[in-house]
């Protein structure tokens, strides 16, 4: 039987397809303990970014399986673009964009606070994020390589504040608050209460810090590996789409 060129090419085509398609059989879908965004239950992860990316991924019909993981190294995972990876409640930015896959936004935050030591009267609300940014006596807590939204991260990269960094979650920087090695740090409104109380310290010894000109929370993406491919995460998208209208 002859084989015609153009046979052999159609061969190949749909090979490549169906390779592509078994490619990501199953997706890791990292996150990390961040109450009340994502955290462990009986019944698997819940939370205001677990929830809405489990229901988008079954909707889609896309086998994914949870995985617990650090923040620095889901972004590695996915950077690194070997596996079929995605992570959840990541914001959005152009350096990001270059190297990850973003679906649509499955959750929007409300505007971000401040907490700072209850005595400390350098830290106080209805001031700009500017005039607390600027003020050399006062030590600004972050993470490395985390970002706070567009927002922020221009005004910290304009302003370059004290700063002292950690590698480790939010749980380490507030315990450097309580222990007068950092004096505020940057926090979603939604975490804050659990944060504290996760903590153990004493609530009493803090204070939650409003900004006059801090604008809307930022929205939350799930983020995945190139390998995961444009077709999955058309899936995804519809699917979010589909619930942000009820």
């Amino acid at each position: 039987m002859k084989i015609t060129v153009a046979a052999v090419m159609v061969l190949i085509s749909w090979n490549s397809a169906v390779f592509c398609q078994e490619e990501c059989r199953e997706i890791s879908l990292h996150y990390h303990e961040r109450a009340p965004y994502s955290y462990a239950t009986l019944n698997g992860v819940s939370g205001l970014t677990a929830t809405p990316a489990e229901n988008a991924f079954r909707k889609a019909g896309i086998q994914f399986k949870w995985v617990l993981s650090p923040a620095k190294r889901q972004f590695v995972a996915i950077e690194n673009n070997t596996e079929c990876d995605c992570a959840i409640g990541w914001f959005k930015n152009a350096e990001r964009e270059k190297i990850v896959f973003y679906t649509e936004p499955i959750y929007q935050d409300k505007a971000i606070i401040a907490i700072a030591r209850a005595a400390n009267d350098l830290v106080k609300s209805n001031r700009t994020v500017e005039s607390v940014l600027s003020n050399p006596k006062l030590i600004l807590g972050t993470k490395i390589g985390y970002s706070y939204g567009l927002f922020l991260d221009s005004k910290i990269a304009q302003i370059k504040p004290v700063i002292d960094t950690t590698t480790g979650e939010n749980i380490v920087i507030l315990k450097k608050i309580y222990g007068k090695r950092n004096d505020y740090f940057f926090i979603a409104q939604e975490e804050a209460d659990s944060l504290i109380k996760t903590s153990g310290l004493p609530k009493s010894s803090f204070k939650y810090v409003t900004f006059s000109n801090m604008p809307e929370g930022e929205k939350r993406f799930i983020i995945c590996s190139k390998k995961v491919g444009s077709a999955i995460i058309e899936k995804i998208n519809m699917a979010i789409l589909e619930q942000n209208k009820k």
